[in-house]
């Protein structure tokens, strides 16, 4: 019989990655989108034909319970939230309102219309801070260091919380930084590929950053989201931490994407203190054990390749922007 899923957030590049693996294996797939948003398809652009766009809203909970009346779900991953950190510091508010309590009200909605599917919570290693301990684990107590991270911790143990008040099969994965040439141009690591395309071509010279020296445990999008429908095909659910093991520098990450063009980092990245975090979080290294052992599951894509891969999508993304332009 024909699993039938529904993920919010799906025009991200999460949602994206996912919507992709849940259609090669079969799924019948519905993706959550905001009545009032004006949407962008571009991610899913070649497989939009194949899913069915449905409308709901994290922050009005009779929306979701009439889309799961609807679609009747067997496994629902909430994977929407505000997730860009440095605008939760602006939209503190906001922040806790969609990626906190959205997470209280998609439950209650799978609680009461949907009261048997399976459901996954997107948690975050931003929740780990100021870290306890390295590397972190399941076990490693939270310190979140961004009002999105204290956000992400109140939608992890609600989820928590709500598996074991009432018997839900609900998982959360907690993943550290995935990218992928898919990623938000707003975030560190598709700025740097970005930039570095729009130098290689001519477009600009200089690329501003702020803190070059945290450090993070770099993993490629696509490979996390299979662990993320492996959680939901146990028997019992549970938590997972989903990484590489691997801790790479924002320096380390702008050295091989400019070498990859023939270019010196030193040459076109400037410091600017505007682009630093009032709190910022140094070292986040995860330890993936249980998920190897417990769902088979591994990272395939090495660091470098990571990239590499996201500099040459930038590279063809800023090609195809200039002869729109012509």
């Amino acid at each position: 019989m024909t699993k039938t899923a529904l993920i919010t957030g799906l025009t991200g590049q999460d949602g994206s990655y996912l919507a992709e693996l849940l259609l090669e294996k079969g799924y019948e797939v519905h993706g959550m989108v905001r009545r009032t948003s004006t949407v962008n398809f571009e991610r899913i652009a070649h497989i939009q034909d194949d899913i069915n766009i449905v409308q709901g809203d994290l922050l009005d909970e009779s929306s979701l319970n009439e889309l799961f009346r609807q679609v009747k779900p067997d496994e629902v991953y909430n994977l929407a939230a505000q997730s860009f950190v440095q605008t939760s510091f602006q939209q503190a508010v906001l922040t806790g309102d969609t990626t906190a309590l959205g997470v209280t009200r998609i439950l209650n909605a799978v609680r009461n219309s949907a009261p048997d599917a399976r459901f996954y919570q997107a948690s975050s290693s931003e929740m780990f801070g100021k870290v306890r301990e390295v590397p972190q684990t399941e076990m490693t107590p939270f310190h979140p260091r961004s009002p999105y991270g204290v956000a992400k911790v109140y939608g992890h143990w609600i989820t928590i919380n709500y598996r074991e008040s009432y018997n839900m099969h609900a998982s959360s994965g907690i993943l550290f930084n995935h990218e992928s040439p898919r990623r938000g141009l707003e975030f560190v690591t598709r700025k740097i590929t970005n930039h570095v395309a729009r130098i290689k071509l001519g477009l600009t010279n200089e690329l501003r950053l702020g803190d070059l020296h945290p450090q993070r445990d770099w993993g490629f999008a696509g490979d996390y989201v299979e662990a993320m429908w492996l959680m939901l095909q146990q028997d019992q659910p549970d938590d997972y931490v989903v990484c590489t093991g691997e801790t790479h520098s924002v320096q380390e990450f702008c050295e091989i994407a400019f070498s990859h063009v023939g270019l010196n980092w030193q040459d076109h990245v400037v410091q600017d203190e505007r682009f630093m975090r009032p709190a910022e979080v140094d070292l986040l290294i995860g330890d993936a054990a249980k998920a190897k052992t417990q769902l088979n599951w591994e990272p395939q894509t090495p660091f470098p390749e990571l990239v590499t891969m996201m500099v040459e999508g930038d590279l063809d993304y800023v090609a195809r922007q200039q002869r729109s332009l012509a």
